[in-house]
């Protein structure tokens, strides 16, 4: 690790501006930036969020696509002089509880295990999900419960913790 070495877990509801402060953190970080996206276009509405994030980013930034290899990712790009924004975390949850418990497990724990080793500055981007009310079905208790137990954890690691509401971030750690 260097002195430029980061890792900022960035939560916030739907709509919050949380995507847009965590563009600006990367922006002045001075670094080379890598854009990690997590999102499929499954439906045309999709298509049309990822196309709007598509739009904001600045044309230098490598924008690599990966819905479910984060930790594989994160080891092939980063490194010191590099910041590297993920979002979100809780497009990638999702993505990896269609798949099974044991591809989520080892995704899971590969960025945990992964994290603390990795040089650079790592912006992540999260949905906070657990302030509305308990959902009707299994499925959908399970990822609350799931993306509150990857935020705890990545609270932990992370040097930073910011919430953002309405547009205004919050340092809640760091």
């Amino acid at each position: 690790m260097t002195g430029n070495d980061m890792r900022e877990l960035i939560l916030g509801g739907a709509r919050s501006g949380k995507s847009g402060y965590a563009e600006q953190r990367a922006q002045k970080s001075g670094l080379e930036v890598v854009y990690i996206a997590t999102a499929e276009a499954c439906d045309q509405e999709m298509g049309a969020r990822i196309a709007l994030h598509r739009q904001r980013r600045p044309a230098d930034w490598l924008t690599l696509e990966e819905p479910l290899a984060l930790a594989d990712t994160l080891r092939a790009h980063a490194q010191a002089e590099r910041c590297i924004l993920i979002d979100c975390l809780t497009l990638w949850l999702s993505n990896l509880l269609t798949l099974g418990e044991d591809r989520f497990k080892c995704e899971r724990e590969a960025l945990l295990r992964t994290l603390p080793s990795l040089p650079g500055q790592l912006l992540f981007v999260s949905n906070e999900v657990g302030q509305g009310i308990v959902p009707m079905n299994a499925l959908a208790r399970r990822f609350v419960d799931e993306a509150g137990y990857l935020h705890q954890d990545l609270a932990q690691l992370c040097e930073r913790v910011t919430w953002v509401v309405a547009g205004l971030p919050q340092v809640l750690k760091g």
